[in-house]
């Protein structure tokens, strides 16, 4: 009886060894990141109104009067061709002196930080690596490009179109 106390023992101390020398999982923290894909996340078409009264406030930083805005529509019916009347839209916009742009030396000076709030204020996100990469490289290789020229890409580009 002794030996099948003292056998029982040790097999419940042998257990309680092998159960509690296991290795620790690795763990890795990652911060929480709210992400989406870019196609996923604007899915609804702007209204004429809407685009114009956006793209007014994103190139004056000001808003868009209601007088003017009704005038820009009858603009927009005129012409009748929407892709049409937003490049000529865009076009008078960028021609007016009050336009708030960044000049092309502060561009060339610092271009991801051009890049980076040209995202933020046109398409309210922040860019990918990949987009990132391809402006910085395309301003610092080309010296033809300028801010204008990037910020009426911007507001032609179909992702601008939606929200």
């Amino acid at each position: 009886m002794r030996v099948s106390k003292i056998a029982a023992l040790s097999l419940l101390g042998l257990w309680l060894v092998l159960a509690s020398c296991r290795k620790e999982a690795d763990i890795y923290e990652v911060n929480p990141e709210g992400l989406q894909l870019v196609e996923t996340s604007k899915f609804k078409l702007k209204t004429t109104n809407q685009y114009v009264a956006i793209l007014y406030a994103n190139l004056f930083q000001t808003a868009l009067s209601a007088n003017k805005l009704v005038e820009i529509n009858r603009l927009f019916d005129a012409i009748g061709d929407d892709q049409v009347a937003k490049e000529v839209l865009i076009s008078n916009f960028m021609n007016d002196p009050a336009v708030i742009i960044p000049s092309d030396s502060d561009m060339r000076a610092d271009p991801e930080t051009f890049i980076y709030e040209t995202y933020v204020r046109f398409l309210i996100r922040r860019p990918t690596e990949a987009e990132q990469t391809h402006f910085v490289n395309l301003i610092n290789t080309n010296t033809d490009i300028t801010a204008e020229l990037i910020y009426f890409s911007f507001a032609l580009s179909d992702e601008y179109e939606y929200y």
